[in-house]
């Protein structure tokens, strides 16, 4: 039998890459992002704060997230990563739209021509 939904990240991973991208993001919009509920996401964030890896500051009626980019990776096979890598690697990540095409699967141009 096929698993077709798993994702090389775990959720935990998904969030704390939606608040290094916005440490103001608000967490039912985290949440919507992660495709998961606001109270998983209320865990996961409690999860992240307990291992130091996450700063929960209040201002004023808001919070902001602060991602301790010198924490390690906690398991043994990522204990030499830092999150702050992990965090770089994703930011280097393309933005793209469900409709682009991959750069690996669009056809290549060779002087004015299409190759296929």
């Amino acid at each position: 039998m096929s698993r077709k939904g798993w994702t090389f990240l775990s959720n935990h991973g998904h969030v704390l890459v939606c608040l290094a991208d916005d440490p103001d993001m608000l967490l039912k919009d985290v949440a919507s992002s992660v495709g998961i509920t606001e109270r998983a996401v209320q865990q996961i964030v409690s999860d992240l704060e307990g291992a130091h890896v996450i700063t929960r500051c209040r201002e004023g009626r808001r919070n902001r997230y602060v991602v301790r980019r010198e924490v390690r990776f906690r398991h043994p096979l990522e204990a030499g990563l830092r999150v702050g890598d992990f965090i770089d690697l994703s930011r280097r990540r393309p933005r793209l739209r469900m409709t682009d095409v991959p750069p690996h699967l669009s056809p290549v141009r060779e002087a004015g021509r299409d190759i296929h």
